[in-house]
């Protein structure tokens, strides 16, 4: 296979759609939460740009995983919630994850050992 027929194969487009430092971590929100307002996303993970948060949004929102509401009031409100499509991931999202405790065990330990830590 060369490079370009690997372009277009299913797992380079697939980590395509989730590649971006944020892409999980907002997905994990979502996945939990009906539905939540960009600020309160905002505000749940730490150390992310307002801007950058919007730039991994607006390309989720493109490749349809989540939906973008407005709702108008004053001041107006946007939310957001995963699609369809974006909950389709869950299986390979937890497969993941799964393979991660087993195979990456020491670097899922380790971020344990440091919630441990951080937290008291």
């Amino acid at each position: 296979m060369n490079y370009n027929e690997f372009k277009y194969c299913g797992l380079n487009v697939a980590l395509g759609v989730l590649s971006g430092k944020w892409k999980p971590v907002i997905l994990f929100y979502l996945f939990h939460q009906e539905e939540i307002r960009f600020t309160e996303l905002w505000r749940a993970i730490p150390k992310v740009a307002k801007k950058v948060l919007l730039e991994q949004l607006r390309q989720m929102e493109q490749d349809e995983l989540i939906i973008r509401d407005e709702k108008n009031g004053f001041p107006p409100e946007v939310w957001y919630r995963i699609s369809e499509k974006g909950r389709a991931l869950g299986p390979a999202l937890a497969a993941l994850e799964s393979w991660a405790n087993e195979h990456a065990a020491e670097k899922v330990d380790l971020l344990k050992i440091r919630r441990k830590v951080t937290l008291r």
